[in-house]
């Protein structure tokens, strides 16, 4: 065997460094949607006017359910990430191939990888946003504010409308 064969063989056999990376992102995914559904149970036992009556506002449950999903957001953008590595430098998943033939976690291309993870991250940040303006939403007092508000969520929707758009 020639030293390049060699070289080629060993360069190849390097791709597998990729696996650190999958199964590091499908634990902090794991992890993510554990602390998003902890996050959920607490804000339900604790945070709910129905079983606490000291409580008068919906606004610290309805804030920290929209963190959760935030939270299973992210997970799925890092699901989305190891599954798409995985198939891109190791192996195709050969369980996924009969049952999810045009699944999300299919992935052919690196470019299409990165438009998917791409999608989900514009989510995040729109459900962070409504995160934000559910924090201000009490300090509203003028017809601006309200008008500000408006203005920004027909852009964000318009924005969205733009990327799904093909």
């Amino acid at each position: 065997m020639k030293f390049e064969d060699k070289f080629e063989s060993i360069l190849w056999n390097l791709r597998y460094v990729v696996i650190l990376a999958v199964i590091l992102s499908v634990l902090a995914s794991i992890t993510l949607f554990i602390i998003g559904s902890w996050d959920i149970v607490h804000a339900i036992v604790f945070q709910n006017p129905i079983t606490n009556d000291s409580i008068n506002q919906n606004n610290n449950l309805l804030f920290k359910i929209i963190s959760s999903i935030d939270m299973f957001l992210i997970g799925i953008v890092l699901l989305i990430f190891g599954f798409g590595v995985y198939e891109l430098f190791i192996s195709e998943i050969d369980i996924a191939k009969d049952k999810f033939s045009d699944s999300t976690l299919k992935i052919r291309t690196l470019d299409q990888l990165k438009n998917k993870i791409i999608k989900v991250v514009i989510i995040v940040l729109i459900v962070k946003f409504f995160e934000k303006i559910l924090k201000l939403t009490p300090s509203f007092n003028s017809p601006q504010d309200l008008l500000l508000l408006s203005v920004s969520i027909l852009a964000i929707c318009l924005g969205f409308f733009l990327i799904n758009k093909k």
